[in-house]
Protein backbone atom coordinates (compact mmCIF):
# COMPACT_ATOMS: atom_id res chain seq x y z
CA UNK A 1 0.00 0.00 0.00
CA UNK A 2 1.34 3.12 -1.02
CA UNK A 3 0.13 6.36 0.72
CA UNK A 4 -0.58 9.03 -1.61
CA UNK A 5 -2.38 12.15 0.65
CA UNK A 6 -3.59 12.52 4.12
CA UNK A 7 -5.83 14.40 5.79
CA UNK A 8 -4.23 15.07 8.86
CA UNK A 9 -6.28 17.85 9.88
CA UNK A 10 -9.39 15.90 9.92
CA UNK A 11 -7.85 13.13 13.31
CA UNK A 12 -7.48 16.88 14.67
CA UNK A 13 -10.82 18.19 13.65
CA UNK A 14 -13.11 15.49 13.97
CA UNK A 15 -13.57 12.49 16.18
CA UNK A 16 -13.46 9.20 13.95
CA UNK A 17 -16.14 6.55 14.48
CA UNK A 18 -15.68 4.58 11.86
CA UNK A 19 -13.82 3.48 8.70
CA UNK A 20 -14.05 2.27 5.29
CA UNK A 21 -11.91 1.52 1.83
CA UNK A 22 -13.92 2.90 -0.90
CA UNK A 23 -12.71 3.11 -4.89
CA UNK A 24 -12.48 6.23 -6.61
CA UNK A 25 -14.24 7.15 -10.46
CA UNK A 26 -10.90 9.05 -12.31
CA UNK A 27 -9.58 9.79 -15.75
CA UNK A 28 -6.48 8.57 -17.03
CA UNK A 29 -4.84 12.38 -16.02
CA UNK A 30 -5.62 12.05 -12.71
CA UNK A 31 -4.37 8.77 -12.22
CA UNK A 32 -1.23 9.86 -13.46
CA UNK A 33 -1.18 13.37 -11.45
CA UNK A 34 -2.09 10.71 -8.08
CA UNK A 35 1.41 8.76 -9.18
CA UNK A 36 3.19 12.15 -9.17
CA UNK A 37 1.26 13.02 -5.78
CA UNK A 38 -0.05 16.24 -6.61
CA UNK A 39 -3.14 16.02 -4.95
CA UNK A 40 -4.29 17.65 -1.66
CA UNK A 41 -7.08 16.45 1.01
CA UNK A 42 -7.62 19.83 3.10
CA UNK A 43 -11.61 21.00 2.95
CA UNK A 44 -12.96 17.78 0.99
CA UNK A 45 -15.83 15.81 2.08
CA UNK A 46 -18.67 13.13 1.06
CA UNK A 47 -22.17 13.72 0.36
CA UNK A 48 -24.78 11.12 -1.07
CA UNK A 49 -26.41 12.70 -4.38
CA UNK A 50 -29.12 10.64 -5.98
CA UNK A 51 -28.28 7.20 -3.90
CA UNK A 52 -24.38 7.64 -4.73
CA UNK A 53 -21.44 8.95 -2.98
CA UNK A 54 -19.20 11.39 -3.80
CA UNK A 55 -15.91 13.01 -2.81
CA UNK A 56 -15.82 17.06 -3.42
CA UNK A 57 -13.85 19.60 -2.97
CA UNK A 58 -10.38 16.93 -3.84
CA UNK A 59 -7.14 18.97 -5.23
CA UNK A 60 -5.90 16.54 -7.82
CA UNK A 61 -3.58 19.10 -9.97
CA UNK A 62 -3.82 19.09 -13.79
CA UNK A 63 -0.94 16.35 -15.35
CA UNK A 64 2.21 18.24 -16.74
CA UNK A 65 1.84 16.17 -19.92
CA UNK A 66 -1.84 16.49 -20.03
CA UNK A 67 -3.03 17.40 -23.88
CA UNK A 68 -6.35 19.31 -21.65
CA UNK A 69 -5.40 21.28 -18.48
CA UNK A 70 -8.85 22.56 -17.36
CA UNK A 71 -8.04 24.34 -14.27
CA UNK A 72 -11.87 24.25 -13.21
CA UNK A 73 -11.80 20.17 -13.46
CA UNK A 74 -8.98 19.87 -10.10
CA UNK A 75 -12.29 20.33 -7.43
CA UNK A 76 -15.09 18.33 -9.43
CA UNK A 77 -16.93 15.73 -8.12
CA UNK A 78 -15.52 12.29 -8.11
CA UNK A 79 -17.65 9.04 -7.45
CA UNK A 80 -16.67 6.95 -4.82
CA UNK A 81 -17.50 3.43 -5.42
CA UNK A 82 -18.86 1.14 -2.49
CA UNK A 83 -21.28 -1.95 -2.17
CA UNK A 84 -25.13 -1.18 -1.58
CA UNK A 85 -25.05 -2.43 1.95
CA UNK A 86 -22.12 -0.06 2.96
CA UNK A 87 -23.80 2.59 0.99
CA UNK A 88 -27.23 2.07 2.96
CA UNK A 89 -25.53 1.75 6.05
CA UNK A 90 -23.24 5.22 5.68
CA UNK A 91 -26.80 7.01 4.55
CA UNK A 92 -28.42 5.62 7.42
CA UNK A 93 -25.72 6.28 10.15
CA UNK A 94 -25.52 10.42 7.86
CA UNK A 95 -29.12 10.60 8.85
CA UNK A 96 -28.54 10.95 12.42
CA UNK A 97 -27.20 14.85 13.39
CA UNK A 98 -23.94 15.86 13.33
CA UNK A 99 -22.37 13.07 11.39
CA UNK A 100 -19.93 13.99 8.18
CA UNK A 101 -18.13 11.71 5.56
CA UNK A 102 -14.25 13.20 5.93
CA UNK A 103 -11.75 11.37 3.56
CA UNK A 104 -8.56 10.30 5.32
CA UNK A 105 -6.36 9.07 2.61
CA UNK A 106 -5.97 8.50 -0.90
CA UNK A 107 -3.74 5.31 -1.46
CA UNK A 108 -2.60 2.72 -4.12
CA UNK A 109 -3.35 -0.98 -2.82
CA UNK A 110 -1.96 -3.88 -3.75
CA UNK A 111 -3.00 -4.28 -7.14
CA UNK A 112 -2.25 -0.66 -8.33
CA UNK A 113 -6.12 0.85 -7.61
CA UNK A 114 -6.67 4.13 -6.26
CA UNK A 115 -8.36 3.76 -3.01
CA UNK A 116 -10.17 6.68 -0.80
CA UNK A 117 -10.20 5.49 3.16
CA UNK A 118 -13.02 7.37 4.16
CA UNK A 119 -14.49 8.12 8.00
CA UNK A 120 -17.46 8.78 9.54
CA UNK A 121 -16.74 11.78 11.79
CA UNK A 122 -18.08 13.83 14.61
CA UNK A 123 -17.30 17.15 14.76
CA UNK A 124 -14.89 18.13 17.53
CA UNK A 125 -15.92 20.93 19.95
CA UNK A 126 -13.31 23.60 21.44
CA UNK A 127 -12.85 21.87 23.89
CA UNK A 128 -12.69 18.51 23.22
CA UNK A 129 -9.65 19.37 20.64
CA UNK A 130 -8.26 20.84 24.10
CA UNK A 131 -8.83 17.85 25.74
CA UNK A 132 -7.49 15.66 23.18
CA UNK A 133 -3.78 17.69 22.95
CA UNK A 134 -3.80 17.87 26.90
CA UNK A 135 -4.04 13.54 26.80
CA UNK A 136 -1.44 13.54 23.91
CA UNK A 137 0.77 15.41 26.15
CA UNK A 138 0.45 13.32 29.39
CA UNK A 139 1.13 10.08 27.06
CA UNK A 140 3.82 11.56 25.88
CA UNK A 141 5.65 12.46 29.50
CA UNK A 142 4.72 9.13 30.41
CA UNK A 143 6.34 7.57 27.84
CA UNK A 144 9.20 9.15 28.41
CA UNK A 145 9.65 8.48 31.83
CA UNK A 146 9.01 4.84 31.42
CA UNK A 147 12.17 4.67 28.48
CA UNK A 148 14.13 6.77 30.94
CA UNK A 149 14.91 10.24 29.22
CA UNK A 150 13.45 13.05 31.16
Amino acid sequence: MRVIAQNKKAFHDYDILDRLEAGIVLTGDEVKSLRAGTVSLTGSFATVHGGELFLINCHISPYARAFSKKEEDTRRRRKLLLTKRELSRIIGDISRKGITIVPLKIYFNKRNIAKVDIGLAKHKKAAGKKQALRERDIRRETDRELRGKF
